[in-house]
């Protein structure tokens, strides 16, 4: 009996011993690496390139008149592969490099400095990252769509050596610059408090303004209002559209970074208010003009993915029905109505679907992620709506300010340097032969 008593008694002492040992390798515990989380980013990484190409490519591509489809279709495609260039080399570390700006990321990791299979990039969760080869290449197709959104703009006579030297300097000087204001703990911002969990800001309010500059300063298509310019291919537009909603799953599940309850919440929300805004464009479409068509289906489908962007990490699925239903209303006026009163010709409403349902978007989010509306809470310090939805309007009109007076600084440098319009005679004869000698269709 003595001897099992002593035996208890050195265990004790050999445990409460080895307590301070197990602490400290507790606290100095290496941070996790969840293999399933790197897969979902991979597959995520690879959905929003099928929005790029061949998504996006298909989906402009219907919408222009035939003589110039191959041409959009290149456009999309060299500019994400410029981006994506440009992002491994300096964009990256603009954007996450590290720097105590509010403004930019320094250059801190210019040409990926110090990244390695070991370096890791920080999620949502405590203790949980990733490497950093799949943060950076899952930022890196954002970076790659965003620009290729502006070509609906200024589709069918902007001059492609003026479009891709445009992008590189868009890309540098305002995309990432945003980027890092949005996403960067760092960031201006991201310091107000303003929620933008996929990109309603960084990507669709950016582009969107862009777009609209280039449309002010390019002028409209020659023939604009009296030449036939409808849509070649519906077939084709519907297809790219499809194609985006399968993408932008990677593009808003995706930003969760962790294959968690929250990318599930991401999901659900892009499958309900994508819908509902398709039923809303159908209907007020029908109201309207008698019809209800497949393009605006399509515009639908769009705006209801760009609004929920900015939404969908923090949003309710019932609050993303209602965000889905209220952008398609707001975007059809601009692209049916506001567009035609001011005369500007934004080729595809880069600007009425992208910038206005960003708009739209990054406001709701202030409303809608109320717990009250079953949303996850609010973010800014206060703790309410109003100062919710006041940070969120601050993150609109810095990103507008910001991408509009970029937008139109970097247009007329390019302008100046390559050129931005093709001549009349090669808008009247079709881009895909003047600008790339070839024809996407043959008699």
């Amino acid at each position: 009996m003595r001897m099992t008593k002593t035996l208890e008694w050195v265990a004790i002492a050999a445990l409460v011993m080895g307590l301070p040992a197990l602490a400290q390798e507790t606290a100095g515990a290496a941070p996790v690496v969840d293999k399933g989380d790197v897969a979902w980013m991979m597959t995520s990484s690879l959905l929003v390139l099928f929005m790029i190409v061949p998504g996006l490519a298909l989906f402009y591509g219907g919408l222009v008149r035939a003589k110039n489809m191959l041409s959009v279709m290149m456009q999309c495609t060299v500019i994400a592969a410029v981006v994506m260039i440009v992002w491994v080399l300096w964009g990256y570390s603009i954007a996450f490099g590290g720097g105590t700006s509010p403004f930019w990321g320094g250059f801190g990791k210019l040409f990926l400095k110090g990244v390695t299979m070991e370096s890791t990039a920080a999620t949502f969760s405590d203790g949980v990252v990733l490497p950093e080869y799949v943060f950076i290449a899952f930022q890196m197709t954002f970076a790659a769509i965003t620009p290729a959104l502006i070509v609906g703009a200024f589709a069918e006579r902007a001059k492609f050596a003026g479009v891709v030297l445009f992008v590189v300097l868009w890309a540098t000087f305002v995309y990432f610059p945003v980027a890092h204001m949005v996403w960067d703990a760092a960031g201006l911002i991201f310091g107000m408090g303003a929620i933008d969990f996929a990109g309603g800001t960084v990507v669709h309010i950016n582009a969107g303004v862009a777009g609209l500059v280039w449309a002010i300063v390019l002028g409209p298509r020659t023939g604009y209002g009296r030449d036939n310019m409808a849509p070649h291919s519906m077939t084709l537009t519907m297809v790219g559209a499809a194609m985006l909603w399968v993408g932008w799953f990677g593009f808003n599940a995706g930003s969760n970074l962790e294959a968690s309850a929250g990318a599930t919440l991401a999901m659900l929300n892009t499958f309900v208010a994508t819908a509902a805004a398709i039923l809303s464009w159908s209907a007020v479409e029908a109201l309207a003009r008698g019809k209800a068509s497949g393009l605006g289906a399509a515009s639908g489908m769009v705006a209801g993915l760009v609004a929920i962007t900015p939404a969908c990490g923090t949003t309710g699925p019932v609050g993303a029905i209602l965000l889905g239903l209220a952008v398609s209303p707001v975007c059809y006026v601009f692209v049916s109505t506001v567009k035609a009163r001011f005369g500007y010709d934004d080729s595809l409403d880069v600007f009425g679907v992208h910038g206005i349902g960003g708009i739209v978007g990054a406001v709701g989010t202030g409303i809608l992620c109320a717990p009250s509306l079953g949303g996850t809470g609010f973010v800014v310090e206060a703790g309410t709506m109003g100062a919710q939805v006041a940070a969120q309007l601050k993150a609109v009109l810095i990103t507008a300010l910001w991408s509009g007076i970029g937008s139109a600084v970097l247009i007329h440098l390019t302008r100046a340097v390559t050129g931005i319009r093709v001549g009349r005679d090669d808008e009247r004869q079709g881009l895909d032969l003047t600008s790339h000698g070839e024809s996407a269709y043959h008699a």
